[in-house]
């Protein structure tokens, strides 16, 4: 089923401002994602535990109004070890990960141009290569069930959000307090 013209264009349009938001937030910046991974500079995790309140809220309300149906995938500790192996090394050795690399393109950043951009094509292209080998083999050691928070928590959607957003206020009101 190919999706429709307005849904493309509604994805394109969020990731434009996701990608805006980035750059605003100073998440595009080497050394802001040097600081959070040396632990001196908090704004990355600040930006994305407020994107995970923000995007709970949103997707549920989109839920609840029909916009969009969640179908939640079962998962494999198999597939989290490559797919974070193939995640960390780029971002080892580039400092940038996906969502950023794009995000720092449109900024006008060379590196991010020259290394990070080869660097997706470089991983996806990896991967494509040897998908057909590891999908019967590594990728679906340790499977686990789909469950949601909801779920696991038994708790209903709402109440779920809200104290997944008390939690992370709180979180964020603890590093903003340590200054970092």
């Amino acid at each position: 089923m190919r999706p429709k013209r307005a849904e493309l264009t509604w994805g394109l349009l969020f990731g434009i401002v996701f990608g805006f938001l980035l750059h605003k937030g100073g998440a595009t910046s080497y050394d802001v994602i040097l600081g959070q991974l040396l632990l001196t500079d908090f704004t990355v995790l600040k930006i994305m535990l407020s994107a995970v309140v923000v995007g709970a809220i949103g997707i549920h309300l989109l839920q609840g109004w029909g916009r969009v149906k969640l179908s939640p995938k079962g998962g494999a500790w198999g597939k989290n070890a490559v797919g974070g192996l193939i995640f960390g090394v780029g971002f080892a050795l580039l400092g940038y990960c996906p969502g950023t690399i794009a995000g720092a393109i449109g900024n006008g950043r060379l590196d991010a141009l020259a290394g990070g951009l080869p660097g997706i094509l470089l991983g996806s292209w990896l991967f494509a290569v040897v998908y057909p080998r590891a999908k019967d083999g590594l990728l679906p050691r340790g499977a686990f069930p789909r469950v949601t928070l909801p779920e696991l928590l038994r708790l209903p959607q709402w109440a779920t959000i809200i104290l997944l957003s008390a939690v992370i206020a709180a979180l964020l009101a603890v590093i903003e307090r340590a200054g970092v």
